[in-house]
């Protein structure tokens, strides 16, 4: 992927944090790492990992602070104690959480982020962690039940986000309207300011918990894959992230977080699900 310039100089000159890494997550054998090897990775602060994170952005990431929770939160938290860092999150609005990762005021991003091409060619991701769809979203009782319906209407989405980007490029939409929390799409829906909401699937799903007058009726097939976001300059901390999601994997405690926050699949089943 093409790199970016690097970080300012203030933003580099941060402390390293010696961590230990644990066994049977590396590559190679020139790479391979045991455990009690010393690795060190750059961090803003020893042994703390800043986390930005478009907050509340449930079931991902919402709660209040320092008390976050959600799946993004668990996740970090548990590759956090293979590294040896605590993860501290920061609330950040999704649509500059990048450009400020890029600047240097996070270690990387945990927030329900897409990998796509476009945001590719500004951070680093991760190994993908979890797969999505988009999805339609309307009022109980309205008329519009497939993607085909939306002509002439308006639809509302998030800011920054690859529902807003659907909702302009995909759809006959009349109008796109963006907020900068996802709750306040679903509010203006539920007060007929818009027609539909697009949005990521299990999101959606979820809010029809806080919002029963809503429903999902389609899945908007995408095949997304979720990652988190480093800067461009910190191939070592994204390289050991990598090895401690894939440790939780093996040990099965990711799927044990995904089935506390979303069951087994919230969208199996929907029309339109690419799974």
């Amino acid at each position: 992927m093409r790199r970016v310039e690097r970080r300012p100089l203030g933003a580099l000159l941060s402390l390293l944090a010696v961590v230990f890494v644990a066994a049977g997550c590396g590559g190679g054998d020139d790479d391979k790492r045991t455990a009690g090897t010393t690795v060190e990775l750059e961090t803003l602060r020893p042994s703390e990992l800043k986390v930005g994170s478009d907050i509340p952005y449930p079931p991902f990431e919402f709660g209040d602070a320092p008390d976050y929770k959600g799946f993004d939160v668990d996740v970090v938290n548990e590759v956090g104690k293979t590294l040896g860092l605590k993860a501290r999150f920061v609330r950040t609005p999704i649509d500059t959480i990048f450009r400020r990762l890029v600047q240097g005021e996070f270690d990387m991003v945990g927030s329900a982020s897409t990998i796509t091409a476009e945001r590719e060619k500004e951070v680093d991701f991760s190994d993908p962690y979890f797969p999505a769809d988009q999805s339609l979203m309307v009022k109980k009782g309205s008329d519009i039940k497939t993607e085909s319906d939306l002509d002439g209407k308006t639809v509302g989405a998030q800011l920054g986000t690859t529902g807003a980007d659907y909702a302009r490029k995909k759809t006959n939409a009349r109008t796109v309207r963006t907020y900068k929390l996802i709750d306040e799409a679903f509010e203006a829906l539920g007060g007929g300011e818009v027609d539909a909401v697009i949005n990521d699937c299990p999101v959606s799903k979820y809010a029809e918990k806080a919002h029963p007058e809503l429903q999902v009726v389609t899945a908007l097939p995408t095949s997304e894959r979720y990652g988190f976001a480093f800067p461009p300059d910190s191939d070592r901390l994204r390289a050991a992230f990598n090895e401690g999601l894939a440790e939780i994997e093996s040990s099965g405690r990711l799927a044990e977080i995904q089935k506390k926050w979303l069951g087994t699949d919230p969208c199996k089943g929907l029309p339109g699900a690419s799974r």
